[in-house]
């Protein structure tokens, strides 16, 4: 039996072996890479929070809203809750200092401080040690504070955000001297 007429010409010579051998590489490489390229587009998908569910419990306790708390902070507690300098506190921190040993650090922006860290404090980049000193804004009220080495932005602390007729929201500019 011989091959069909025209076929002879291609199969001789051993070239059906490299025929077969490539049929079967095409089969092969060509599945493998499809896989390789499918799994490598979880690379570049989002991944999703997984989340366990959790245990059902029998019978679910009926949500209840919570209460309208009304205008936007009305619920929570005022500056002068928070603020638990005794009257000790305020005479020290208002009472005025001697300019002879005083020097100025510089002026700095500050932002209110930690409500949770009571007393008459700021801390800033400008004082290289902890100190007694002084701030004072630019209408002329001053307030003594201690002295705290801080990085970033200054941080004035709640009483003497207070004492020095401040807005809690605003970022003054005030001078800074050290004692």
């Amino acid at each position: 039996m011989g091959c069909p007429q025209g076929t002879t010409a291609w199969l001789r010579g051993g070239d059906l072996g490299i025929i077969v051998r490539s049929m079967f590489m095409t089969r092969a490489l060509i599945p493998s890479l499809a896989a390789l390229t499918l799994s490598g587009c979880a690379l570049f998908q989002p991944k999703a929070a997984t989340v366990a569910a959790p245990p059902v419990a029998a019978a679910a306790p009926a949500v209840v809203p919570p209460p309208n708390p009304g205008p936007l902070g009305a619920s929570g507690q005022s500056a002068a809750a928070l603020d638990q300098s005794s009257a000790a506190d305020i005479a020290a921190a208002t009472a005025v200092p001697e300019p002879a040993g005083e020097r100025s650090l510089g002026t700095v922006v500050v932002g209110l401080g930690s409500p949770a860290e009571q007393g008459f404090w700021i801390k800033t980049a400008l004082a290289a040690a902890p100190g007694k000193g002084r701030v004072e804004t630019a209408s002329g009220a001053s307030v003594n504070v201690d002295l705290i080495p801080g990085t970033g932005g200054a941080l004035l602390s709640l009483a003497a955000f207070r004492q020095l007729g401040l807005s809690l929201t605003d970022l003054p500019e005030v001078t800074v001297y050290a004692n």
